[in-house]
């Protein structure tokens, strides 16, 4: 079977399963260019954090679960560790959040998550757990990956999928837009973000029941 073949029928058979949520619908909540919910978690070293200890820094937040094949594509050719080394030597700081609640797909204990980041080469500022799903409810995180960015202000200036090509094929990353490279280069840069908002795309968050 040929590797597009192969990604098809991968799509199909995990949309079949539930695990997929193409051109989701965008959340109301919380709203672009509005205050950013402040929200305490811990990581997978034990560490609390918050979003308003990084006041004065932009701040990215992604939606994480490994065994999603759309995540797979991000970590797996190397984009997304590359994505976090680059703006966490510009200062942004990179959080990426577990939603999926134990027992689901996603969810592992801190220690072999901090193992398996290790092995998908996770370049991010902290891992932060979210096991009753709180926090990604209450960003409305729909999917992994699910991208937020948040301005020094505490603004949140972009919500939604990573980049404009809804796939699993690892070739589409170089063709596609990537809304969060897009959106930290244009507010760096003290320019308007062109595009606010995207249908997310991915897996499903597994939130609790």
């Amino acid at each position: 079977m040929t590797r597009s073949l192969w990604t098809t029928a991968l799509a199909l058979l995990l949309i079949a399963g539930g695990t997929l949520a193409f051109h989701a619908e965008p959340v109301d909540d919380p709203e672009v260019d509005a205050p950013a919910p402040d929200f305490t978690l811990t990581d997978t070293n034990g560490n609390e954090h918050s979003l308003s200890d990084f006041e004065g820094e932009y701040v990215v937040l992604e939606w994480l679960n490994f065994d999603c094949p759309f995540v797979g594509k991000f970590y797996g050719s190397g984009e997304m560790p590359r994505l976090q080394e680059t703006y966490r030597e510009d200062g942004v700081v990179w959080l990426s959040v577990v939603s999926s609640a134990p027992g689901t797909q996603g969810h592992f204990p801190p220690d072999e998550m901090n193992a398996r980041n290790e092995e998908e080469g996770g370049q991010q500022d902290a891992i932060l757990m979210d096991p009753e799903g709180t926090v990604g409810q209450m960003y409305g995180a729909q999917t992994t990956p699910h991208m937020y960015v948040i301005n020094p202000e505490g603004t949140l200036i972009y919500k939604g999928g990573i980049d404009s090509i809804e796939s699993t094929n690892v070739d589409d990353i170089d063709e596609a837009t990537n809304y969060v490279v897009e959106a930290l280069d244009a507010a760096m840069n003290g320019e308007e973000v062109p595009t606010k908002t995207a249908p997310p795309y991915g897996c499903s968050v597994k939130y609790a029941g």
